[in-house]
């Protein structure tokens, strides 16, 4: 499938869509959007994305996705070859529960503490305790998900899954804000790090000292 259009912005969240791109071996147009100079609030961009965010995905037949969870379900949907998603209802139920606890809690009110502690208070005087505050409540999620990764299984199930490269970005954050990962999340981390289309990612993103911190 040709024409797909992906706009993304290198270390944010779209890195995990990147991630299934790539791990798909699809063909897409990348368009970057560059967050810290406000590009996601420019009238064209808005025009694709009234949220304002990325990731974003603009299929061929001209939907436009708008987060992690959609883009990834139809990247699944789209290639069922691939597995992404498994058919075994409590599997099923597994993959779901981890990518919307990755994308929800840990991202969605512990990162964004960090990250746009503005969102939280008004007051300058404030920052630092909600900054501190995001920090506190990703140590203690993190920890919920190291006890759900000690059941064994090579990946969230045994095979890489949507839920995989989910959890990876809000691993690879934790790695870049010096917050540290569980044993099981550390693992998990590293075995990531490991997969060639991740490293292909991580390279094409400009984290190519990340690499060299580990072996192959």
């Amino acid at each position: 499938m040709a024409n797909i259009k992906f706009y993304m912005t290198p270390g944010s969240c779209s890195t995990g869509i990147h991630i299934l791109l790539e791990e798909l071996e699809l063909i897409f147009e990348v368009h970057p959007v560059n967050l810290m100079a406000g590009d996601q609030f420019k009238p064209e961009f808005l025009a694709i994305n009234p949220r304002g965010s990325v990731p974003v995905l603009v299929t061929p037949a001209g939907t436009t996705l708008t987060t992690y969870q959609s883009i990834s379900c139809w990247l699944a949907e789209q290639y069922p070859q691939s597995k992404l998603i498994p058919e075994d209802s409590n599997d099923l139920a597994r993959v779901m529960g981890v990518m919307n606890y990755a994308c929800n809690k840990l991202h969605g009110e512990g990162f964004t503490r960090i990250f746009t502690p503005d969102r939280y208070s008004i007051d300058e005087s404030e920052k630092e305790a909600v900054i501190a505050q995001g920090h506190k409540l990703i140590e203690r999620r993190f920890a919920k998900m190291n006890d759900l990764l000690a059941e064994g299984r090579t990946y969230v199930l045994n095979q890489f899954s949507i839920a995989d490269s989910a959890l990876f970005y809000v691993e690879f954050w934790a790695d870049h804000t010096g917050i540290p990962l569980p044993e099981h999340c550390r693992t998990h981390y590293e075995r990531m790090l490991k997969r060639p289309a991740v490293r292909q990612v991580l390279m094409e993103e400009g984290y190519s000292r990340l690499l060299s911190r580990y072996s192959e």
